[in-house]
């Protein structure tokens, strides 16, 4: 790709691999738990919550450390080790505590690399093309997701679709894992810090940053994950063999629009690319409710890209304390997506599928509003 630094390059290829291994898993992890685990709809959403809670809230810590101490490449290679080591230990799993004990041990993973690695991404951005630079970078990412669900098809086609083949797949997790993180160690190189002598993490110049983060925090309490997705496609009568086709379909649709999402949000800015996401989130949820699912994972899909790319591009053009405020976004996105995963679950298995729904679009419209009000408010400042 023209203007990619080949540092990015490496990465994406380290995404790829990990997040292929990362599919391999959350494509059959409802299915595991309400199915062969026997657990409810809520134990699922406790294992959501736990995920997302430490994926993200423990970014903000590592993403001050990152700034604080000047460390970058040590931090992504220890988090992506952490999540090659333990995905293929939840082959062992027999209760939805288990599950979700391993799932937060390697969600940390996770929190350790996310801050210091979009810090590394943002060093290496060229002539200021940070949305195309995180665009190519997430499109690296999904594409890992999209091979990952194939993975899967193809062991269902020529192996078998039981237990035990389930199971098989989460040991299986160990190889791509494990390239990634060779590829980490002998490939990567670290950020190329200026000022090292500079001790401070938090500029207050930053805060303005704030509202638009907190919007986004808001719709992503009230938008349904993709795992609520797959529990809805599999309590409709789907199989585990087509399961992983919608699986594909949204990443597909990421991986074919991220790049150019990027580009978009360089073009016409974060606002209106945010806004263009929050409308494609509501639709998700729409289609899925009336029962288009291939609409609602497209959706979907397009909802996450734009909206990841968008808020990352935007931290870092606009940042100055980035790894801190990345570490700030990540938190953000713990808190409330966890308590999101919580309060769908709850409400899905205790007043039903519908009111879940009705729950989650009256909250979006809700933030959808607040998104041009904040919008509005800057255009008559600088009036």
């Amino acid at each position: 790709m023209k203007n990619i630094d080949e540092n990015v390059i490496w990465l994406g290829w380290i995404s790829f691999f990990t997040d292929m291994a990362s599919s391999m898993i959350t494509t059959l992890l409802p299915i595991f738990v309400v199915y062969v685990l026997k657990e409810g709809v809520d134990k699922l959403g406790i294992v959501i919550a736990v995920a997302t809670f430490i994926s993200y809230a423990f970014r903000v810590l590592f993403g001050y450390l990152s700034d604080r101490l000047h460390i970058v490449k040590p931090f992504v290679v220890l988090g992506y080790l952490i999540s090659a080591v333990t995905k293929p230990l939840l082959a062992f799993s027999n209760t939805y505590i288990s599950v979700a004990l391993l799932r937060g041990i390697e969600r940390m993973g996770k929190a350790v690399r996310s801050a210091p690695k979009d810090s590394l991404l943002s060093s290496y951005v060229k002539n200021k093309q940070h949305g195309k630079t995180f665009g190519f970078h997430k499109m690296m990412d999904v594409a890992g997701e999209m091979s990952g669900a194939l993975v899967i098809i193809a062991i269902f086609i020529f192996i078998d679709r039981g237990e035990s083949t389930i199971r098989n797949i989460f040991e299986w997790t160990l190889l791509p894992g494990t390239i990634a993180v060779f590829i980490a160690i002998f490939f990567l190189k670290d950020v190329p810090y200026t000022q090292k002598n500079n001790t401070s993490v938090f500029n207050k110049k930053d805060l303005k940053l704030f509202p638009m983060l907190f919007i986004y925090f808001g719709f992503i309490f009230f938008i349904l994950s993709d795992q609520f997705f797959i529990l809805r496609l599999k309590q409709s009568g789907y199989s585990l063999y087509t399961i992983p086709i919608f699986v594909i379909l949204l990443n597909f649709t990421q991986t074919v629009s991220s790049y150019y999402s990027g580009i978009l949000s360089d073009k016409i800015g974060t606002k209106k690319s945010i806004f263009i996401a929050f409308v494609f989130g509501m639709s998700s949820v729409f289609m899925l409710y009336i029962g288009i699912f291939w609409a609602g994972f497209i959706f979907l899909g397009l909802f996450t890209i734009i909206s990841l790319n968008s808020i990352r591009s935007y931290i870092s053009r606009y940042a100055i304390s980035k790894g801190f405020i990345y570490g700030v976004f990540y938190g953000g996105v713990a808190v409330f997506g966890s308590l999101g995963a919580l309060a769908i679950g709850i409400i899905w298995s205790r007043f039903g599928f519908r009111n879940a729904i009705i729950f989650s679009e009256i909250g979006m419209s809700i933030l959808l509003i607040s998104l041009m009000a904040l919008k509005l408010n800057n255009v008559i400042k600088h009036q």
